[in-house]
């Protein structure tokens, strides 16, 4: 998403990106319960290559979990990867779309070490939820899962298998790159791209040719009919026309093929300076400058929520600080 902010200062600006990066919070996996893993990917990164994995959910929904709090439906979404190559098939590789999604809970049994349980008794497991997820209205029609499903985890050989639990919670960038909801949140200042003389003919065209980003355009400033029908009314009424050797039809001609360089793309322009590259005379027909307090701000999100919505957090969040800083104000 690219939007433009006007009339800012570049800090604000700044804390904005900052914000957007490192702590609009979203959805990761953090901790992973390894059953079996027989791949060739040590478990600590296959773990770390699990929590890079966006994850589809809304963090709005969910509360953040200290470490004193027990996992449960309003804080973790469970997800299970049980996956295996048989012997004699060929390799295969393991995709996001593998994990699914347990709505009740971890169906892992915690290993108490003691025998006193009793056999009517409910196993217990390594989360506590007292309803499952997808009977709440938040998740009925929605299903938590990954954003992308074509994102390799593994691959695995014949005999191999791998089965666990990723257990994703609430977080912020700040924390680990893994919570940051975007992409890349960054920006510019709009360029401001003036001819500073008419740029005509010959020289148009090795202007346009110069620009990587085809800033400029060509226009055709002659038209053959129109100046036909003025050259004639200009003769008829007397007016102070040089036409007394009748070679209006020349220099007709020659101005319906006249050429003039604009500038059609201003905001395409990167500032790399190679229309300008070449003498003083270049330097001196075109002007390059930046509007220091009109910004165009690009937001690429990993998929948990929209780039508008990210925004909205990045602005409500940045609100939040400002009203701390002036309440603890002596």
């Amino acid at each position: 998403m690219e939007f433009d902010m006007i009339g800012i200062d570049a800090a604000i600006a700044n804390a904005f990106r900052r914000v957007l990066i490192a702590e609009v919070p979203t959805m990761a996996i953090e901790k992973v319960l390894i059953a079996n893993n027989t791949s060739i990917v040590q478990d600590e990164v296959l773990s770390h290559r699990l929590g890079l994995i966006p994850i589809r959910a809304d963090p709005r929904l969910f509360e953040y979990m200290s470490e004193n709090d027990q996992s449960n439906e309003k804080n973790t979404i469970v997800f299970k990867l049980h996956v295996r190559c048989n012997k004699g098939a060929k390799r295969f590789a393991v995709y996001s779309d593998e994990l699914k999604w347990l709505p009740q809970g971890s169906e892992f049994v915690k290993d108490s070490g003691t025998a006193t349980s009793s056999s009517n008794s409910k196993p217990e497991t390594y989360t506590s939820f007292s309803c499952r997820q997808d009977s709440l209205p938040d998740f009925a029609n929605n299903p938590l899962g990954p954003k992308n499903l074509d994102i390799i985890i593994a691959k695995l050989g014949p005999g191999q298998e791998i089965e666990l639990e990723a257990h994703a919670v609430k977080g912020i960038g700040k924390t680990h790159a893994k919570w940051s909801p975007v992409g890349t949140a960054w920006y510019r200042m709009l360029p401001e791209v003036v001819l500073s003389e008419h740029v005509e003919d010959d020289v148009a065209e090795e202007l346009k040719r110069r620009c990587p980003v085809n800033v400029f355009d060509i226009e055709d400033i002659g038209n053959g009919q129109n100046n036909f029908l003025l050259f004639q009314i200009c003769f008829l009424y007397h007016q102070t026309i040089s036409l007394a050797t009748g070679d209006w039809v020349l220099r007709l001609q020659i101005l319906s093929g006249k050429k003039r360089a604009t500038v059609a793309r201003p905001r395409a322009c990167t500032l790399c300076r190679e229309c300008i590259r070449g003498g003083e005379e270049w330097e001196k027909r075109v002007a390059l400058h930046r509007v220091r307090d009109h910004f165009i701000f690009t937001i690429e999100s990993t998929g948990a929520l929209p780039p508008e919505v990210l925004f909205t957090e990045a602005v409500k969040i940045l609100e939040d600080k400002c009203e701390r800083v002036i309440t603890d104000l002596p």
